[in-house]
């Protein structure tokens, strides 16, 4: 096979970039180029998210992970490490060792569940709270100031938007969300 591969009919049908050399053929990367390849595009945000958020919590002493957990559990808590590890899109073994550290600031409990005592639940503390509470306003502004310029309905649709593609990439078997966060 020679790697063309003929493309489904879809939004992009209208884009000459994403017809190739003739039509229902694959293009190069270089015919759809970088600014419109939305995996391209979804990184680069992602990492200027991931980087600026990571310097201003350095000033609270607390990693993009401690972060992540105490997230997740200021709005769900108690969850099983399991739970908070996809949520928090972390692998298992760092969300142990994030645990270990925020349950010495004693920002989290783990406490076995009654019913079943091989799972343990992660419960945020008060202490917990009040820490992510101090960094919850560094994230807001940050969010503001990445989506300056787009109107609430162009917000809304951008992440209807995103909700679909983590569908696909649930249907499809890409990457590894298995649930809706």
């Amino acid at each position: 096979m020679s790697g063309e591969t003929s493309v489904k009919a879809s939004i992009f049908e209208d884009h000459l970039w994403l017809r190739g050399p003739s039509s229902g053929l694959r293009p190069t990367l270089g015919q759809i180029g970088l600014q419109q390849f939305a995996p391209y595009l979804i990184n680069s945000i992602s990492l200027s998210w991931v980087t600026h958020l990571a310097s201003a919590l350095k000033a609270h002493d607390m990693t993009t992970t401690q972060m992540r957990a105490l997230a997740v559990l200021s709005i769900s808590s108690p969850v099983t490490i399991n739970e908070l590890s996809q949520f928090a899109l972390t692998e298992q073994s760092t969300m142990s060792r994030t645990l270990d550290a925020l349950e010495e600031q004693a920002f989290i409990v783990r406490k076995p569940r009654p019913e079943d005592l091989r799972v343990r639940d992660v419960e945020i503390t008060q202490a917990g709270r009040d820490a992510f509470a101090k960094v919850w306003p560094t994230m807001y502004d940050l969010l503001i100031r990445m989506f300056d310029g787009i109107d609430s309905e162009e917000y809304k649709a951008f992440t209807a938007t995103m909700h679909k593609m983590m569908s696909n990439v649930r249907k499809h078997g890409i990457g590894s969300f298995q649930r809706d966060t």
